[in-house]
């Protein structure tokens, strides 16, 4: 096996070898960390590195492995890196900011904690835009990272840096976070697999466990590996009131998915959708609909309004306000959009505002759930258009999609509807590439809780396609 081949290696698999000895933790988290130090300056994908801390915790767990009749734990001495918007006992979160260049937490957020106690070992943070605020992921602390497959072109955000890890092969498994977005995006733009879950089905710290729009979950290069993790991190947690007991039993191998029933909608209805993504998509639906799927076109009927404006109005009112507590000691430490967001909240300063998030989000469910009552899935596009520039001004007012005026930060991405409708799990899963080279991708959306049929659809889809990165041939030239 190449050394290129380790890189891409499905933590799955790692975990296989580990148990025959036929691989080391230490051989893996070494090549890995040499691919990085070869790759990453190109995209920049990696903000803080534990590389020496990295290879004697692999170190440990080899002698684990080498110790017969010794207990292994689940993702004992797999390569994970952690978005910097997650906490990390004793290391610096620092948000895409140089605000918090000097932040270091005592105690881990729920879902890096679990992973750690599973024998995950973290050695890199991925970039974000600072506070997480956009679709992009470039900031003043970090720069700019770019996407993998083009670089030219951004990653999307906000977890863009661990999107971009795994398509370059830098990183065996990655977190991330998704308020609007923020897992979904990244992973269309790159051409991995992202899991927003239910709320509350993966706890999380203050103050996003609060948040019914955020949720935090697994970002991977396989759908088997999105699982693994999810059967780690899901379940109550003693520090998260919102974390759900319900336990989920997740399909970790494909299975036929004859007679299911999906509902697509290339547009929404009212978005405007790039040639490529639409034909990717129409490509990925006819996979389905080899697999033995029943397909139906459906109009929601929603319309801009119902789920953009709800979207910003949301940012403005609640999650985005950090932005104008900031603003009064450290407007010289910002970004650019980062000011501006303050500004922007500034005027949606109303308690009238609160309400309208909720209150759209239930008339966007009025015509989903029905959907959904009668179909298994729903699938539409995760982004829109491929991507954005790597250096895009989410306040760009002239920004356009296929020629035509767009809303310069949600105006390119399909997937806030579903954190608007926060109890639904959605998987992104790619579906393609667009001339620029870079990848494209569809949401599988479920019904709410229903977190094992959208496993079982995109396993059975993954498997048809034979995998993606299993081979030079899929993965970016690096």
């Amino acid at each position: 096996m190449s050394n290129e081949d380790l890189c891409y290696l499905s933590a799955s698999a790692a975990l296989a070898l580990f148990g025959k000895r036929k691989l080391s933790p230490l051989e893996l988290m070494t090549d890995l960390i040499s691919r990085a130090e070869q790759v990453n300056p190109a995209i920049n994908c990696f903000a803080d590195r534990y590389y020496e801390q990295a290879l004697l915790k692999a170190r440990a767990a080899e002698a684990r492995y080498m110790k017969r009749g010794g207990g292994t734990a689940p993702l004992e001495g797999i390569p994970l890196a952690v978005k910097d918007a997650q906490r990390v006992a004793g290391k610096r979160t620092t948000h895409g900011s140089l605000i918090f260049k000097d932040s270091v937490d005592a105690v881990s957020d729920p879902m890096i904690e679990r992973l750690e106690q599973a024998g995950a070992i973290i050695f890199a943070r991925t970039t974000t835009p600072e506070f997480c605020l956009s679709g992009v992921t470039h900031s003043r602390i970090w720069g700019v990272t770019r996407n993998p497959w083009n670089t030219d072109w951004g990653p999307g955000g906000s977890s863009g840096g661990s999107a971009a890890a795994l398509a370059a092969g830098l990183t065996t498994l990655a977190t991330g976070t998704d308020i609007g977005g923020s897992i979904r995006i990244p992973a269309g733009a790159c051409g991995v697999v992202g899991f927003k879950p239910p709320h509350g089905r993966n706890p999380d710290g203050p103050p996003a466990n609060f948040d019914r729009f955020n949720h935090c979950g697994p970002m991977t290069r396989s759908v088997a590996d999105a699982a693994l993790m999810q059967s780690v991190t899901a379940g109550p947690h003693p520090l998260d009131h919102d974390s759900l007991r319900t336990a989920v039993k997740l399909p970790a191998a494909p299975a036929s998915i004859k007679g299911m029933k999906i509902a697509y909608s290339v547009d929404l209805g009212y978005v405007e959708v790039d040639s490529d993504v639409r034909q990717n998509m129409l490509q990925a639906l006819e996979v389905f609909h080899r697999l033995g799927a029943k397909l139906e076109e459906v109009d929601l009927g929603w319309t801009p309004d119902v789920d953009a404006d709800a979207i910003h109005w949301y940012n403005m009112m609640n999650f985005g306000r950090q932005t104008i507590w900031l603003q009064k000691d450290n407007a010289d430490l910002m970004t650019d959009y980062a000011l501006k967001f303050a500004e922007a909240a500034k005027r949606h300063s109303t308690m009238d505002d609160i309400h309208k998030p909720w209150a759209r989000a239930h008339i966007m469910y009025q015509t989903l759930g029905p959907v959904l009552a009668r179909n298994d899935l729903f699938i539409c596009p995760t982004n829109n258009a491929p991507a954005v520039r790597a250096e895009h001004d989410p306040w760009d007012k002239a920004f356009t999609v296929n020629g035509k005026p767009a809303d310069p930060e949600f105006g390119w991405v399909m997937t806030h509807p579903f954190n608007l409708l926060h109890n639904c799990p959605v998987m992104s899963v790619p579906s393609g590439h667009a001339a620029s080279g870079v990848p494209t991708g569809i949401q599988l959306v479920g019904r709410t809780w229903d977190d094992a049929r959208v496993f079982k659809a995109a396993l059975a889809y993954e498997e048809a396609l034979g995998g993606w990165y299993t081979a030079k041939g899929k993965r970016p030239v690096m």
